[in-house]
């Protein structure tokens, strides 16, 4: 399999870096953006690893996630290939998933890991 990361979700794993880097330190802000990056690296091998995301059923795409820390890598497969979504912070209300500001559907691109 083959990890893509939708513009969307790099984004968002971005916009965490940022912010520990600038409310903690940047050592923090490191080890967190690693460890979401390798926590995806598990659904080379195994992409049903991850629970059913029942807050976007009603996309009808068969979102899954992994639980990292505090967030939630929200994931989807097509053919030979998980797609990173999105990287939620699940100290939010989980129906901002559903807000329609958050496009994490669109444009797909690869990000080394």
């Amino acid at each position: 399999m083959i990890i893509i990361w939708t513009d969307f979700a790099i984004k968002n794993l971005k916009d965490i870096f940022d912010y520990y880097s600038t409310e903690i330190n940047k050592k923090i802000a490191h080890k967190i953006r690693r460890e979401i990056l390798q926590s995806t690296n598990q659904l080379k091998n195994n992409s049903e690893l991850g629970q059913i995301e029942f807050n976007l059923e009603k996309l009808e795409q068969n979102h899954r996630y992994l639980v990292c820390g505090n967030y939630k890598v929200i994931y989807r497969v097509f053919e030979n290939q998980v797609i990173i979504n999105d990287v939620f912070d699940t100290r939010q209300d989980p129906e901002k998933m559903n807000d329609e500001k958050r496009k994490f559907l669109i444009s797909p691109r690869f990000i080394p890991i």
